[in-house]
Parts: C-alpha cells; sequence; structure tokens
C-alpha cells in the first residue's frame, strides 16, 4: 500500500473509530467499509512504473504514473512494469568457436521496457526470457566467430549480439540498448602458445628493425670514408675528437702509439713527406 492511500484509509477508520466511540455504530461501520474500498481501489505508481490492469479477464488499460483508482474485485492488476534501464548478467562456458576453440565468455546487457502491456502479455516471464535469450545469442555468436576477431575486436561483436537480441525481443516490448562482452576465457595453454608466438613476432620484429638500422649504418659510413679519402686532414681532426671525448672523464688514461700521435700532427706529417719525396727533377736513388 503507497502512503497516500495508507493515510486516506487510516483517517477514515480514525472517523470510523470516533462514530463507534460515539455509539454511532451504523455510521462507524460504514466509515470502515469505506477504507476498505479506499484501499483496494486507490493506487499510485511511481514515474518509472506502469500498472497494467485487467477488467473482468480483460485488458482494460496500462496505469501510471501518478494517482489511479480500480473497481475491487472486478478489476486486477495483472503486472507492475518496471520501465527503467535494467542490466543482466550472462555468460557461455566452454563455446567452441568457429575455429574449433573453447572459450569462456562473459557479457551484460542493458535493456528497457517500452511495452508495458507487451511485456506483461506476449510472455509470461520477460525477465527470464531476456537471460535465456542472451545466453542462447551469445553461444550463436561465438560459433560463427574466429577467436581472433572474438578477441581483437569485441566492439564488433558487441554490437552484432546487441543487434540479434535486440530483434528477438522487440516483440515482448522489450528494448536493448547495447550489450557488452566483459571477458573471454582462453584455455591456459591456448594462452602459453599465443605468448610464444607473441613473442616471436616481436623478436623478428626487432630483428627487422635491427637490420635496416645496420645497413643505414653502413651507408652511412662509406659515405664518411668517401670524404675522409678525399680530406685527409678532417680524418685526422675526426682522430683528435675522438680521443678528445675519450679524454673528457676523469681518472681516464689511454695508450696511443707514437705513429697515431705522429699522424694526428700535420708539420711532422709534412716534415716526413719533404723527406720522403724527392726534389723535381731528380731520380730517385735504386
Amino acid at each position: 500500500m503507497n502512503p497516500i492511500t495508507l493515510f486516506v484509509v487510516v483517517a477514515i477508520a480514525l472517523v470510523g473509530g470516533w462514530l463507534a466511540f460515539m455509539h454511532l455504530l451504523a455510521a462507524a461501520v460504514a466509515a470502515w467499509v469505506v477504507a476498505a474500498i479506499v484501499a483496494a481501489s486507490l493506487k499510485m505508481a511511481n514515474t518509472w512504473q506502469k500498472f497494467v490492469v485487467l477488467r473482468a479477464g480483460k485488458l482494460h488499460g496500462v496505469r501510471g504514473p501518478g494517482l489511479f483508482a480500480i473497481v475491487p474485485v472486478i478489476d486486477n492488476v495483472v503486472a507492475v512494469i518496471d520501465e527503467r534501464i535494467q542490466t543482466t548478467a550472462f555468460n557461455a562456458e566452454q563455446a567452441l568457436t568457429r575455429d574449433t576453440v573453447p572459450v569462456n565468455v562473459d557479457a551484460i546487457i542493458f535493456w528497457h521496457v517500452h511495452d508495458a502491456e507487451k511485456a506483461a502479455l506476449a510472455i509470461t516471464d520477460y525477465r527470464q526470457a531476456i537471460d535465456r535469450v542472451a545466453q542462447t545469442s551469445l553461444r550463436e555468436m561465438i560459433g560463427s566467430s574466429m577467436l581472433g576477431a572474438l578477441l581483437s575486436d569485441r566492439r564488433a561483436a558487441d554490437q552484432r549480439l546487441g543487434n540479434e537480441i535486440g530483434a528477438k525481443t522487440i516483440d515482448w516490448g522489450v528494448t536493448v540498448r547495447s550489450v557488452e562482452i566483459r571477458d573471454v576465457a582462453i584455455p591456459v595453454a591456448l594462452q602459453d602458445s599465443m605468448s610464444r608466438q607473441a613473442q616471436a613476432e616481436r623478436e623478428k620484429q626487432a630483428r627487422i628493425i635491427l637490420g635496416s638500422a645496420e645497413a643505414e649504418i653502413a651507408a652511412r659510413f662509406v659515405e664518411a670514408a668517401k670524404v675522409y679519402a678525399g680530406q685527409p686532414g678532417a680524418l685526422q681532426l675526426r682522430a683528435m675528437n675522438i680521443v678528445y671525448e675519450t679524454t673528457k672523464e676523469r681518472g681516464t688514461t689511454i695508450l696511443i702509439p707514437s705513429a697515431m700521435v705522429d699522424s694526428m700532427n700535420p708539420a711532422a706529417v709534412a716534415v716526413a713527406l719533404a723527406t720522403t719525396t724527392p726534389p723535381l727533377g731528380v731520380d730517385p736513388v735504386h
């Protein structure tokens, strides 16, 4: 009994009690009868509720929201339908995909009743029916999907599953808003195999990237060698720069052959060339 009906019934019953106290028994009995009729006839539906009323076994109407009255005994409220968004969790265990892989899938469906009359009269228990249809549709979707697509493209699987369930529940006055697959569990042995496969693919990609980098570095070295071959002074400056970069750290000691030191000294190189190269017009002595 809703609070408004309860208040009215109590007020009328108190009036009847006061009449009985005043020894007006007929009036008191009449007041109590009115209170009983009000309790049976005055109904209130919340803003999200719809009351399906039958009169003498036939559909009389759908009432709500707000206050409304029915005729006691003749009218009967057969269903109170909640039109808010509802959620139903469902799953499929050991369902085979199209590539014969057993998987366990957990999903959740968001739905609401858009036609209270159909939900009350077209099916015995629409909540149980939604759960059964959702499980059946989930198994059908798994059986027609490859494991890779089921794992990688869940959004498409959600949309497909929602369309299939919605097409079956629309005749019951139920609209499916969305379906979300929460988890796809595969056997442990298959998880290990897929992990090894993914690791092998990553190693393959890493080796390809490393080979490309080495080829690019080799090409740069070839270009540098050509530049140094035409510019010996640039090679000497590069060698000196390498020694400088190496000795920047404190406490570093480097042993360099004397021939390398001489090669870094342009003056010494010029003197060596002068002593070893004969003057123009003079044949070397053999």
